[in-house]
C-alpha cells in the first residue's frame, strides 16, 4: 500500500513539473511574441517619423533624417535577406557573419544621427554632414552587395534546378511519346529455309531389310518391316505416350 501511494505521489509531483514547464515556455513564447510586436511597432513609427522628416523638415534636421532612414532601411532589407538564404544555403553563414559586424558600425552611425538631431548647434552638425554622408554610403554600400550577392547566388541556384528539370522533362516526354515498338518482320530466305530443313528431316534415311540405309524416294513407302505394327503404340501427338504391348507367355 505504501508502494502505491509512494508512486502516485510521484506522478502528481511529475505532472505538476511538467504543467509549469509547459506554463513557463507558453509564457516565455508569449513575451518574446509581444516583444516582437512591440518592437516592429516601435520602427514603424520611427521609420514613419523619420521620413515625415525627411520630406516635411528643410536643412540640417532633415539631411539626418534622410541619412538615417537610407541607413535602416538598407540594413534591414539585407539582414532580412541573409538570415532568409542561410536558412536554405548553410554557404551564407560566412556572410551573415559578415553582416553582423556591419551592423555593429551600422548602430553606431544610427546613434551618432539620433544625437546629432538633438544638437542645437547646426552650424557644428552642418560640418559634419559630408563626413556622415560618408559614412553612410560605406556602410549601405557593404550592406547592398551582400544582399544582392546573396539574391543572385540563390536566382543561380534556381536557374540551374530549373534547367536541370527541363531536361529531365524533355527526356520524360519523348520516352512516353514511343508508345509503339516496331518488330523486325521475318525474310522469306529464312522461312524457306526453315521449311526446307523440315521437309529434309521428314524424308530421310530409312533401314532396309538387310541392315544397310535405303533412301525412300519423296511420297513413297519404304519395304515392310518384318514385325507388324502395333496400332495401339501408335500416337496421334507428341505429347501423347505410347502403349505398351502386352506380353504373353
Amino acid at each position: 500500500m505504501e508502494a502505491v501511494i509512494l508512486i502516485l505521489g510521484l506522478l502528481f509531483v511529475a505532472f505538476v513539473a511538467l504543467g509549469v514547464y509547459v506554463s513557463v515556455k507558453a509564457i516565455g513564447a508569449a513575451k518574446r511574441g509581444v516583444d516582437r510586436t512591440i518592437t516592429q511597432a516601435r520602427r514603424t513609427v520611427e521609420d514613419t517619423t523619420l521620413r515625415a522628416k525627411s520630406y516635411g523638415q528643410p536643412g540640417v534636421a532633415g539631411e539626418l533624417a534622410q541619412l538615417r532612414l537610407t541607413l535602416r532601411t538598407s540594413m534591414r532589407a539585407t539582414q532580412e535577406a541573409l538570415q532568409t538564404g542561410v536558412a536554405e544555403d548553410a554557404s551564407l553563414s560566412e556572410s551573415l557573419g559578415l553582416f553582423q559586424r556591419l551592423s555593429v558600425h551600422g548602430r553606431e552611425l544610427d546613434e551618432e544621427l539620433k544625437r546629432l538631431e538633438r544638437e542645437p548647434d547646426r552650424a557644428t552638425v552642418a560640418s559634419l554632414l559630408p563626413g556622415l554622408k560618408q559614412r553612410t554610403q560605406r556602410i549601405t554600400h557593404s550592406a547592398e552587395s551582400l544582399r544582392w550577392a546573396a539574391r543572385d547566388r540563390a536566382r543561380r541556384f534556381a536557374d540551374d534546378d530549373l534547367a536541370a528539370l527541363n531536361t529531365q522533362i524533355d527526356v520524360e516526354a519523348g520516352a512516353l511519346r514511343h508508345w509503339t515498338v516496331e518488330e523486325p518482320m521475318e525474310s522469306s530466305a529464312g522461312a524457306d529455309a526453315r521449311t526446307d530443313g523440315r521437309a529434309g528431316a521428314g524424308a530421310g534415311a530409312r533401314p532396309g531389310g538387310d541392315g544397310r540405309a535405303w533412301n525412300a524416294p519423296v511420297g513413297e513407302e519404304g519395304p515392310e518391316a518384318l514385325t507388324a505394327r502395333d496400332p495401339r503404340g501408335q500416337t496421334g501427338y507428341p505429347w501423347q505416350k505410347a502403349t505398351r504391348p502386352e506380353t504373353t507367355n
